[in-house]
């Protein structure tokens, strides 16, 4: 054992020379070929270890490519040698992923095949939290970098920097307990970019996501993150402080949409489908001036309140579904992507 690794270790220190002296795709080519054989003959461990040192070899001469072409063949090995998400792999692969540089195109894959790699092995069907947690986060740090430079530099734009809202956004709504304020702190940092009356469209991308995961815990923490930052970093958003025997709430009088997210935070909490009707009266003509939160408001209402999503449906498939005992109906419209995480497990956290 001691010297099968002795070995593999000569292998990476000889394509690190070649690294070193800019050889950049003989050392890929020849890594690839050593980890193809140790995986011809089943030897996992060792093309494991091959692949991680090599990986992390290229990318930190600056090789985005070659090293995350490594780094995905790992992901690979990791599942046909049936590997679990043990503290190990997953150690593995966040170093891979945290050493990508900035803007390099293979990273989206990698996270990708990292992602639906914990899906298969692991025990979270919508992926790894920790994995979740991580990849949101490097991709929230290129819009708090924008973010920052923007205030610096008006003439930059997005693309001027690693700028993934939507990357961050799915990735964290799915992530651990620290995801919410870094999904929070992300959006706030976004909202600083646009008009002041903008706030709630901002806050809601941080709490919608995790009430359609299931998780009231998360979304309650990203609301009072986002509104303390908002409270302490624009003073010129004038607030109320609300207290009630069994809530203390946040009011703004001139954010009306702010006000309808904390409310309805609340009509949830308290499971109240009629508090809940009566804020959509209220703030109907608020949201229907948004435009895009009719999925994500639909999906909350059936998921919370047992209110039923309207359905067109075929009369035809219908009656041929129920004689055939699969259902009638058209499938459950999916919600917007901007406004929406994935499918929500059945346990609110």
């Amino acid at each position: 054992m001691a010297s099968a690794t002795a070995k593999i270790q000569k292998t990476i220190a000889r394509q690190q020379e070649k690294i070193s002296e800019g050889q950049f795709y003989e050392a890929h080519q020849q890594l690839r070929v050593i980890a193809s054989r140790y995986v011809k003959s089943e030897n996992w461990d060792a093309a494991i270890d091959l692949l991680y040192g090599g990986a992390l070899a290229l990318l930190k001469a600056g090789q985005g490519g070659s090293g995350g072409d490594l780094g995905i063949f790992l992901i690979d090995v990791l599942g046909k040698g049936g590997k679990d998400v043990g503290v190990g792999e997953k150690s593995k692969l966040l170093t891979i992923l945290r050493a990508f540089p900035r803007r390099e195109p293979t990273k989206k894959r990698f996270v990708t095949e990292m992602i639906n790699w914990s899906c298969r092995v692991g025990e979270h069907p919508l992926g790894d939290p920790e994995l979740h947690h991580v990849a949101g986060s490097l991709f929230a740090e290129g819009i708090l970098v924008l973010a920052y430079l923007l205030n610096y530099f008006d003439w930059l734009t997005p693309f001027d920097s690693e700028c993934e809202p939507y990357e961050a956004e799915r990735h964290l709504a799915l992530g651990t307990k620290d995801s919410p304020e870094q999904l929070a702190k992300c959006e706030y940092e976004w909202y600083t970019q646009d008009d002041s009356h903008t706030a709630a469209l901002y806050a809601a991308r941080a709490i919608f996501p995790y009430l359609l995961v299931g998780n009231l815990r998360s979304a309650n923490k990203a609301h009072l993150i986002f509104t303390s930052r908002l409270n302490s970093g624009n003073k010129s958003v004038s607030v109320q402080e609300v207290s009630s025997k069994s809530s203390d709430m946040r009011v703004y009088p001139v954010l009306p949409l702010l006000n309808f997210l904390g409310l309805l935070l609340l009509a949830v909490q308290r499971g109240s489908s009629d508090l809940y009707k009566q804020l959509a009266k209220h703030y109907a003509p608020y949201v229907k001036e948004v435009g895009v939160w009719d999925d994500a408001l639909n999906q909350i209402g059936e998921m919370y309140f047992g209110i039923r999503i309207p359905r067109q449906g075929n009369p035809l498939f219908d009656m041929m579904g129920s004689m055939m005992g699969f259902g009638g109906g058209s499938p459950k419209p999916k919600p917007k992507k901007a406004e929406v995480a994935p499918p929500p497990p059945a346990d609110v956290d």
